[in-house]
């Protein structure tokens, strides 16, 4: 008899169900079986619930900020082997693959997104898109790969030791930046309209927390992490001369800005896609040296059973935590 397991699935926009599935006992060549320990839950994830995500079709099943164990050996991966996933699935054959770029292939499939994710007890990945999480635990390796937007966002900017850094939205992903920006030596500035989140920055050891941006010369390295057009717009004034404003963001439609102005300041303007498994690596160390704190970052544990009622209060009041992860078994 064929064993089964619940998926946490948005069968709908609103709707949001555990839904019964047949658990996979074999991979595809290549591919390896892991079985979920923890899944942390992004602004994707509510998005989805929302129904905002603009290339989603329903239903699907969620998460793709994993962490697991090898559920069978295969390969170089050992049966009960702790993991990061890397929700990144690439093509290898694009220009983009074939220059190193895996994260802004031409064909990839986002776990959770463009095909069903981890929110389930078992799932199979391609064996390249696992790194071995060592004495990480399950909460802390499910941040990896929220982390590793900031840090490959940091690493595109080229933040060094004492840049003046400012982060626009501090969200998740804006603090993932200012984490990895203030380990460069940086002197990091966060900028957001909603007090609770410039609160939590604090928290994390953050001084330079900002409602509004005052004239001035401007910021060695501005990122956007708003997700808000306005924002991103805005967000080219703070740029200084010879500065580089960091898109880490994205929106539907187009981004305006002054030519003028953009030239006068000889600006680099960049965008910033997902993250590649250099940034895994570096999220990884700063995690096990303590560089950047997982239980500071955790603002709640919920069990998959519990989900269906907690996700939409906490889609509803996204602003009051930074980050929820959802166990599947016993860390």
């Amino acid at each position: 008899m064929a064993q089964t397991m619940l998926c946490g699935t948005c069968v709908s926009p609103g709707q949001f169900e555990l839904t019964p599935a047949e658990m996979p006992q074999t991979a595809p060549e290549g591919w390896v079986l892991v079985d979920i320990t923890a899944a942390g839950l992004c602004g994707t994830d509510y998005h989805i619930y929302e129904g905002k995500h603009p290339f989603l079709q329903y239903p699907r099943v969620i998460g793709h900020e994993l962490s697991g164990r090898v559920a069978v050996s295969a390969g170089d991966w050992a049966a009960g082997v702790p993991v990061v996933i890397n929700p990144y699935l690439s093509c290898g054959e694009c220009r983009a693959c074939q220059r190193g770029k895996p994260n802004c292939c031409t064909q990839i499939q986002v776990l959770g997104v463009h095909r069903d994710g981890g929110m389930c007890s078992r799932i199979a990945v391609p064996a390249g898109n696992l790194y071995a999480a060592g004495d990480l635990g399950p909460e802390a390796a499910a941040m990896v790969e929220f982390l590793a937007i900031g840090a490959h966002a940091v690493r595109r900017g080229e933040v060094a030791a004492g840049d003046r850094v400012l982060v626009t939205g501090a969200g998740p992903i804006g603090l993932g930046v200012a984490l990895f920006a203030k380990a460069r030596g940086a002197e990091v500035h966060l900028l957001d309209t909603t007090p609770a989140r410039l609160e939590q920055a604090r928290g994390l050891g953050f001084e330079h927390l900002l409602g509004a941006v005052a004239a001035g010369d401007g910021f060695d390295v501005v990122f956007d992490a708003t997700g808000n057009g306005a924002a991103m717009e805005a967000g080219f004034a703070h740029v200084a001369h010879g500065g580089t404003y960091v898109l880490v963001s994205v929106v539907q439609g187009n981004i305006t800005f002054s030519d003028p102005e953009f030239h006068k300041r000889e600006m680099r303007l960049i965008g910033s896609r997902n993250a590649t498994a250099e940034d895994f690596d570096t999220v990884m160390e700063a995690l096990r040296t303590g560089v950047v704190s997982s239980k500071a970052l955790l603002s709640e544990r919920i069990t998959l059973v519990d989900l269906p009622a907690r996700l939409p209060v906490l889609a509803a009041d996204r602003g009051s935590l930074i980050k929820a992860i959802v166990v599947m078994e016993a860390a």
